[in-house]
């Protein structure tokens, strides 16, 4: 159960960075966005490793795991803000949260040797409950100008759930990686950042969202998924599609928007889905 509740901590994590920041980090470039917001999810998880340990030394990994660790947050994070960078929002966050798809996938694929035809079919009831949220008040057509943009959302959702299903399985050594994956990843983005001309000046407001998302969205959530992933992978899956509905809810309750039914609906379908698919899964 506890593995299920740092999964949920995670989700609501991430479902806060849309009401919380806005169009706000539209100011400012990928490079600059990488280096701000990973910059503060170092510091954040640094000083918490601190609290908590009482030392200043952090775990150093092997080599593979540490190429492992750049794959799954420092490609991901820089393939995702460059997606959203060039092409719309909307059809973006839909292509990058296959990444709950592919965990189910990958996790029954592991667990049973073999994809159960009532995984796949549950792990798509949860996406297209997901799809139906976020496509609520938009409207959704696909652009073959943007045909790059989509492409990359799309292979975010492979190098997050690839990174989430491999961890627990190449990390043995059982200690907890993710502040050196933080700390590589702002040291990347810092010597990108510096090679970055001409460079302005950005204003506070988009600076604030920056931090936040490190702090949060990437500083606590990447605490709390990664103590997660050890739980079952499946069911941790299908919780994850509640990501996009929680963002939708929030913007809503924040903004004093009506919830369109749609997302209700929405919402019903991946609670159906995470049952199911949970039901499925204990099956042998």
């Amino acid at each position: 159960m506890k593995y299920y509740l740092y999964a949920i901590g995670a989700i609501l994590c991430w479902a806060s960075l849309p009401a919380a920041t806005g169009s706000s980090l539209e100011s400012l470039s990928t490079y600059e966005l990488m280096f701000y917001s990973f910059l503060s999810a170092a510091l954040f998880l640094y000083v918490q490793n601190i609290i908590i340990k009482k030392s200043l030394k952090i775990y150093v990994p092997s080599l593979k795991v540490t190429i492992l660790g750049i794959w799954g947050i420092f490609s991901y994070h820089f393939i995702y803000y460059k997606a959203l960078d060039i092409a719309p929002i909307a059809e973006c966050a839909v292509l990058s949260t296959t990444w709950s798809f592919w965990i189910v996938v990958f996790s029954s694929m592991l667990t049973f040797r073999k994809l159960k035809i009532s995984i796949l079919i549950t792990a798509l009831i949860g996406l297209s409950g997901t799809i139906l949220v976020i496509l609520s008040e938009k409207d959704f057509t696909f652009n073959p100008d943007y045909l790059f943009g989509y492409l990359l959302a799309l292979l975010c959702g492979l190098i997050w759930s690839s990174f989430s299903v491999s961890l627990p399985i190449i990390n043995k050594e059982g200690e907890d990686p993710m502040i050196f994956f933080t700390i590589i990843t702002a040291v990347i983005s810092t010597i990108l950042f510096l090679f970055e001309t001409p460079y302005k000046v950005p204003d506070s407001t988009a600076i604030l969202s920056a931090i936040y998302l490190g702090f949060v969205p990437l500083g606590f959530s990447f605490f709390l998924w990664n103590r997660a992933v050890p739980g079952n992978l499946s069911v941790i899956g299908y919780l994850s599609y509640f990501t996009p509905p929680l963002a939708v809810l929030l913007v809503s309750v924040i903004n004093k928007q009506e919830i369109a039914n749609q997302v209700i609906f929405g919402m019903v379908i991946i609670i159906f889905a995470s049952v199911t698919g949970n039901y499925f899964n204990k099956r042998t």
